[in-house]
């Protein structure tokens, strides 16, 4: 799935196979997730609508040539707060999405688009749409200025779905549901079948009807836009088998390349990423930070946990200089937060890291799993997740003054058989007793020597700690882990985490 795809877009009266047609005459929340139970009760039935012309031959530059026209597919009100735009299929988003919204038609038909003249003729919109849908729904807020309706939601692409907060720009993903993620089969992904939006009465409240071959589910939340936009979550998942390799509230970014080496990556930008660190708050109280990497293999990291209390992909940079890209704006990049409501119980927080040239795919996944394997029959999860501004402001607050503003490495240069590590910690806050500061700093593998803790007069708040790491010949990997901690044993940032494994040449 190619992660440009949803950026751009502009319910259908689409006949539903009978396991997932809705209630007549039901509470429409409840309904939606009974037709997901229902459906999990029955073999798969993949929709294989095919895409009429002009969709069906549609480019990555002529989708987006197919635009919503203002009453009739876009700009549509619901309610005072929100506009919808109900999104054209083609191009990558090919099965049909059945939306509905309240007060509105959304049956569909070619005639709720406009076309542009240079990619499609001059009757591309009186065309038959046989049995189409459409693709998705974006959701417009008046999120930045009082007389502009911007972007806040877009619901498009399998179960993916991307938000904004004020003054941010798109960049990673959600998803409702992941199945197989990293794992040694191709990855499944279930899809949005149906988007009902139920009401706009303290937030938006809409739910999504999700289909896959091994499970089917409803994912219900209420949107509320802001400086801080929350999603309130349930998942509502039906297993048809058991499962074992599934993937709760995931997260989907970008990580090409910055200061943590080994760098590999010819570019006229210092970095380029939607997110530079995964961090989690774990069930014993700890604040993990695990920088990101583009590895030279793809790798799979799981943080063993028991009750979660959160986890998120974070965009720590907020200054321009940092990425020098204008159009990429990758300072404008918002974080994504997950907190879970009530005890998710044992399981690990899971991070997927593929190999990338380029900044085009999405090669970051982080995700939830269950210890226990999911049986068939009802399991639900609620979560909340805050989609923020890029840096570190927007965390849920914690006891230690520091975070770890920068991570770099780089080949130590005497040897070249050892790499330094150089690790940044900044206090925007009163700067705390460091005498008798203490690195801790361990390997799995390999050795750890010449450490140091100093402060940076540069940098008025910031104390930097180094060390080298010297793997063992032959050795492939190693786990690193560094606490910083006060003469008493006091936490003093989060614990800072990172997998060392060898460049593509075979170097350290």
């Amino acid at each position: 799935m190619k992660r440009r795809g949803f950026l751009w877009g502009g319910a259908a009266c689409l006949a539903l196979p009978p396991h997932l047609a809705l209630g007549q005459g039901q509470d429409p929340e409840r309904s939606l997730i009974q037709t997901a139970r229902r459906a999990a009760t029955r073999p798969y039935r993949p929709d294989r609508t095919p895409l009429s012309a002009p969709f069906d031959g549609a480019s990555y530059d002529s989708y987006r040539g197919i635009r919503t026209r203002p009453g009739l597919s876009g700009d549509l009100a619901l309610g005072p707060e929100f506009r919808a735009d109900m999104l054209p299929p083609g191009w990558l988003f090919r099965e049909p999405v059945t939306i509905d919204l309240p007060g509105h038609d959304t049956r569909f038909s070619p005639s709720l688009y406009d076309f542009d003249n240079r990619y499609f003729g001059a009757d591309a919109a009186g065309q038959d749409a046989g049995s189409m849908g459409f693709s998705g729904l974006r959701l417009r807020h008046r999120l930045n200025a009082p007389d502009t309706w911007d972007d806040v939601l877009v619901l498009q692409g399998a179960s993916y779905f991307r938000a904004l907060a004020k003054d941010t720009v798109y960049g990673l993903s959600a998803r409702a549901l992941s199945l197989g993620t990293g794992g040694p089969t191709p990855e499944e992904f279930p899809r949005f079948t149906r988007i009902v939006v139920f009401g706009t009465q303290d937030g938006l409240r809409f739910g999504c009807l999700v289909d896959s071959p091994r499970a089917s589910a409803a994912l219900i939340a209420t949107l509320h836009p802001g400086p801080r936009t929350v999603l309130d979550c349930a998942l509502h998942l039906f297993p048809r088998v058991p499962l074992e390799d599934v993937g709760i509230a995931p997260l989907t970014s970008m990580f090409q390349h910055n200061d943590i080496g080994p760098a590999r990556i010819d570019d006229f930008r210092p970095a380029v990423h939607d997110s530079d660190v995964l961090v989690v708050d774990n069930g014993a109280g700890e604040r993990l930070w695990r920088p990101l990497a583009n590895p030279a293999n793809v790798q799979m990291s799981a943080f063993a946990d028991r009750g979660p209390r959160g986890f998120g992909l974070v965009q720590t940079p907020t200054d321009f200089a940092r990425f020098r890209d204008q159009e990429g704006a990758y300072h404008r990049r918002p974080s994504a937060w997950v907190a879970p409501k009530g005890d998710w119980g044992a399981g690990a927080v899971m991070l997927l890291e593929i190999p990338t040239e380029n900044e085009f795919a999405d090669n970051i996944v982080a995700f939830w799993r269950p210890r226990d394997r999911l049986e068939p029959g009802a399991h639900r999860f609620d979560y909340r997740l805050d989609v923020t501004a890029p840096g570190p402001d927007p965390l849920p607050p914690r006891p230690e003054p520091f975070w770890p503003a920068r991570s770099a490495s780089g080949v130590e240069p005497n040897t070249g058989n050892a790499r330094l590590f150089v690790i940044d910690f900044h206090t925007s806050g009163p700067l705390p007793d460091m005498i008798g500061a203490d690195l801790d700093i361990g390997a799995s593998q390999g050795t750890v020597s010449g450490q140091a803790l100093y402060p940076l007069e540069a940098r008025p708040g910031t104390w930097r700690a180094s060390f080298l790491f010297t793997p063992k010949a032959g050795q492939e990997v190693a786990e690193l882990r560094l606490r910083l901690r006060g003469q008493d044993g006091t936490p003093l940032a989060p614990v800072w985490l990172h997998r060392w494994t060898r460049t593509a040449q075979g170097g350290v």
